[in-house]
């Protein structure tokens, strides 16, 4: 995607607002540093104090799970991002923690450059082994099995606590470690029969059933300062967030 063609704004507060049609797309917080970049497969809300994402979005679907490419396992400096200030794989060696993927790579095997646009490090948190390869994983593969049945709009990002739980790791360029995890999901808005759920993951060691994890949207956005799919009509947007039923999500 030529660079003319995305939306780069480095600002000192949120610059994402409601886009219209766009139900995944967040509010983020005015206080958010936030370098905001349209990519093929997501939408990502960079922080170039933390160097992690504020938020991930993107729209799943049917059409998205036709496996055309295979995983490219490699990890590249996003290229919009000025060289000097880019974070690079080198930066997690040694670490101890994961390049754990906010928009997941099995999301975007539809197309080549969505693949190789999911490994940029802009869409990269430090994550903890287990709950990468486990619990969160198998959240992604819930996520895949409603975007089978209609869309889903996903929408995930750390959870950074005032007392930083994990520090920070790199050599050149100071990473935030999460102390914690979110994602919120919406579908149903084909079907007429909109519903939304939430979940928090903490940045640790787990093997849990996903009710350990779930959470109301309303309860996710109190925690994370942003403001989830703006793009829903104010008296749906309402109902859905308020509540959740586990049951709703097999």
């Amino acid at each position: 995607m030529p660079i003319a063609a995305l939306l780069l704004i480095i600002v000192a507060c949120g610059s994402s607002k409601p886009v219209a049609g766009r139900y995944e797309i967040p509010v983020t917080s005015s206080t958010m540093p936030e370098v905001y970049l349209e990519r093929m497969g997501y939408t990502v809300s960079f922080n170039p104090k933390t160097n992690i994402p504020n938020w991930v979005a993107w729209e799943l679907n049917a059409e998205k799970l036709i496996e055309r490419e295979s995983r490219s396992d490699k990890f590249l400096p996003d290229p919009d991002i000025d060289e000097r200030r880019a974070i690079t794989t080198d930066e997690y060696k040694g670490s101890g923690w994961d390049r754990g993927h906010m928009c997941p790579a099995g999301d975007n095997r539809w197309h080549w450059r969505a693949m190789d646009q999911s490994f940029y490090m802009t869409n990269i948190c430090p994550q903890h082994h287990n709950l990468n390869r486990g619990d969160w994983k198998e959240l992604e593969e819930a996520c895949r099995r409603w975007a089978a049945v209609e869309p889903v709009y996903i929408v995930c990002g750390p959870i950074l606590y005032k007392t930083p739980k994990y520090g920070y790791i790199g050599q050149k360029h100071k990473i935030r470690v999460p102390d914690a995890f979110f994602k919120v999901v919406l579908t149903g808005m084909e079907s007429g029969r909109p519903r939304a759920i939430g979940f928090i993951y903490k940045n640790e060691a787990g093997n849990y059933k996903r009710d350990k994890y779930v959470n109301s949207i309303d309860e996710v956005e109190r925690i994370t300062s942003l403001d989830f799919f703006p793009a829903l009509p104010d008296r749906i947007e309402q109902a859905v967030e308020a509540k959740y039923n586990l049951a709703d999500w097999p």
